[in-house]
């Protein structure tokens, strides 16, 4: 099999290759069709999280080099172990990477993406900037119907991720939600909010192709964060605060901007990983009631429920571009560059 690994973190991609493994028990072996490029595979790449202030979350000690990066994962079944139950060889399906010990509280809660000793694809094992990829279990493919495949992988990771911070701010949803943030996991919340709900989308973003695309897929309004009057923007179309603002883009200004625009009693989800610190005023978020939750990824019955509607037809795409695997490490520049609208998917 051929891969697309660094040997050291923020160094070249380079192809390698190696004996194709064989899956045994329940595994499943894909050859993988495409590969969606997202941006926590480049803050992997590079081996931190900025936390502002000039501290790092410093994740190089979860891998072993050389490392395949790559979670967004679609591909066909090429392969089965004796015991991999209800797979068929031949079969197009999306992988869930998000993989768990099976042994820990929350993996026994159904709840493996939260699971302390991870062994997620991409980011902990190898992943999907490959041809081939083994999947320890049947349950973990998903059918994708209709849906071209290339935008299916993007489901694993953007699609899930903007699923489950949807159905946490759906708690407060009421007629409006605020998205700050169109990049390839926001894009997917965008499309995902018209799918789940009945409310005015606002979108917040601070470059012109995404605001852009943005009012193109639908948004009532776009508010370009740039601008001085960002925030009081927001409190007139929201009549002084939204109950419901998901932010996807997860940086200090995005964040904090978000907190200006929550309403009283309402909630604010932060997704996104761009990275920063966010100073809270303590009394306002007694007095006023609200909500500040994180969301990391999504459950593997939230994946089930997301492509119960993908395969339902009632999921518009996200933009994406095609592009080969060989050129996953100038697609990492791009992306870390802001030259990506929507989501680059490298095939195979």
């Amino acid at each position: 099999m051929k891969s697309y690994q660094f040997r050291e973190y923020g160094g070249p991609l380079e192809p390698a290759e190696r004996p194709t493994p064989e899956p045994t028990g329940t595994e499943v072996l894909v050859r993988v069709h495409a590969c969606g490029l997202c941006h926590s595979d480049l803050h992997l790449w590079q081996g931190y999280f900025e936390m502002g202030g000039g501290r790092q979350l410093d994740v190089r000690a979860v891998r072993e080099l050389p490392f395949t990066l790559g979670h967004e994962i679609v591909g066909e079944v090429a392969a089965a172990g004796p015991d991999a139950d209800g797979v068929s060889i031949g079969e197009r399906r999306v992988v869930f990477p998000w993989i768990g010990c099976s042994a820990c509280e929350f993996c026994d809660a159904d709840r493996e993406h939260l699971c302390h000793r991870p062994r997620a694809l991409g980011t902990h094992l190898d992943g999907g900037f490959a041809d081939h990829v083994i999947v320890p279990h049947p349950r973990y493919l998903f059918d994708f119907g209709d849906v071209a495949p290339e935008l299916a992988g993007t489901y694993a990771c953007s699609g899930l991720t903007a699923y489950s911070a949807l159905r946490k701010a759906e708690r407060r949803l009421e007629d409006q939600l605020v998205v700050i943030g169109a990049g390839g996991v926001g894009f997917a919340g965008i499309q995902l909010a018209k799918a789940l709900f009945d409310a005015e989308l606002i979108v917040v973003e601070v470059d012109d192709a995404k605001l852009e695309a943005a009012r193109r897929a639908g948004a009532a309004h776009v508010v370009d964060a740039r601008q001085d009057d960002a925030s009081r923007q927001l409190k007139k179309l929201t009549n002084g605060g939204c109950a419901a603002v998901v932010d996807f883009a997860g940086s200090s200004a995005s964040t904090a901007l978000g907190f200006r625009t929550v309403a009283k009693s309402g909630s604010l989800v932060v997704v996104g990983l761009l990275g920063g610190s966010l100073s809270v005023p303590l009394p306002l978020l007694v007095l006023k009631d609200l909500t500040l939750e994180g969301s990391d990824l999504g459950s593997l019955a939230e994946m089930a429920e997301l492509m119960e509607l993908v395969r339902a037809g009632r999921v518009d795409p996200i933009p994406y571009a095609t592009r080969p695997m060989a050129e996953a490490e100038a697609s990492l520049r791009d992306l870390e560059a802001g030259r990506v609208v929507g989501r680059v998917v490298l095939t195979a």
